[in-house]
């Protein structure tokens, strides 16, 4: 149990780590972005006063540096308008064949909204007359503003996929030992079941005592546990069942060998409730859970079992009145190794579970418990 606990929170810690290094991946990519924007818009301010001089130049002025400075802009798209929002200039832009004027007064408006424009203005004291330089972010900057999200999702989703591979083989493995031991526990114990068997009728000859039938009894029972194992990993067949007399017959079993001290009640209605189920296997469960209820009592209480059904699903709910489980771990109940008896395998619940979700295609949880009050397992099988 502790070595299963600690292998949860490690991958528990491994996933966190995982999605902390993704987020500081995204915040140093994002601060690369804005420190490359904020390049960006110095470039286009100096481009906007390269512009400047470009249309105040006259015959004597020098336009090498001006010319180099607006020739060297090769990635930032940019839109020049005058005042009358009249299209002078523009580069670094791809225009559809259809409708260019259009398309570049949309585009101007739409870099407008995102605050990069920059105004030139030819006359200090006149600033009705000016041009104005309308930018927008360079393909390159785009690209990296998306990339590192499509980067964390590609990460995420090997990560997602690792683990689901992970947790797949680790159940397959799983399966195969639960298969492995259970087959071999059914053909061991099959051997010293036929001698038993066999004394048995051996003394029912020579001796008349109740003892050979109590006898004959338990030997049943090793042969029914037996059959039980022996059928996980093979998918047996359900079959209509009356679940009444499932229920009596593992409850009058447990009954039996539970202290006097443990009041069984039975809640089953009139009409014959019927599901489709491998009784064998289906009795398991139930004396799985009532075993563990008379535990959890120890060995003193009340013990509920009750039968009702719905238009979909038969329900069976066994109630005790013991410790109770803490709502932490309502689910964890079930996971193999499980467990808070001294001397226990943590198997039964697991082994449960697998009977009525993978057998029956049914569903089993904790419906309620509250601590020193008792707990409540539901199943629900469908019809």
């Amino acid at each position: 149990m502790r070595k299963f606990r600690e292998f949860k929170r490690i991958r528990t810690i491994l996933i966190v780590v995982a999605i902390i290094i993704a987020f500081i991946s995204l915040f140093v990519s994002q601060s690369l972005v804005k420190d490359l924007s904020r390049e960006e818009h110095s470039k286009m301010e100096l481009f906007a006063e390269a512009y400047q001089l470009l249309s105040d130049a006259d015959e004597n002025t020098d336009l090498s540096l001006v010319l180099a400075v607006i020739s060297g802009n090769q990635t930032i798209p940019v839109i020049v308008v005058d005042e009358k929002n009249v299209i002078r200039n523009y580069i670094n832009i791809e225009i559809p064949k259809a409708d260019t004027l259009a398309y570049l007064t949309g585009y101007v408006e739409r870099m407008r909204g995102l605050g990069n424009s920059i105004k030139i203005y030819f006359d200090d004291t006149d600033e009705s007359h000016y041009n104005e330089v309308c930018f927008d972010e360079s393909l390159l900057l785009n690209r990296l503003t998306v990339y590192p999200y499509i980067q964390m999702g590609v990460v995420m989703l090997f990560v997602l996929i690792a683990i689901f591979a992970l947790l797949s083989f680790k159940k397959t493995e799983q399966n195969r030992v639960w298969v492995g031991l259970s087959k071999e526990t059914a053909h061991q114990l099959g051997t010293p079941i036929s001698s038993l068997m066999a004394w048995t009728e051996l003394l029912k000859d020579k001796y008349d005592d109740e003892l050979i039938a109590e006898m004959e009894k338990d030997v049943d029972r090793l042969q029914m546990v037996a059959e039980r194992f022996s059928k996980i990993g093979s998918m047996p067949e359900p079959v209509q069942a009356d679940m009444v007399g499932v229920l009596n017959g593992v409850i009058d079993y447990v009954e039996h060998r539970s202290p006097a001290t443990v009041s069984f009640v039975r809640d089953f209605p009139n009409p014959p409730v019927n599901a489709r189920v491998n009784a064998s296997l289906f009795g398991w469960v139930i004396e799985n859970i009532c075993k563990n209820a008379v535990d959890a009592m120890s060995g003193k209480g009340t013990l509920t079992i009750r039968l009702a059904e719905d238009r979909n699903y038969v329900i069976i709910d066994v109630t005790d009145t013991g410790k109770g489980i803490a709502k932490n771990s309502w689910r964890s109940v079930f996971d193999p190794g499980y467990t808070t008896k001294e001397r226990g395998w943590g198997l039964g619940l697991s082994l449960a579970k697998r009977i009525v979700t993978e057998y029956h295609k049914g569903k089993i949880y904790v419906a309620h418990s509250e601590l020193g009050r008792g707990t409540t397992f539901r199943i629900e099988i469908p019809r």
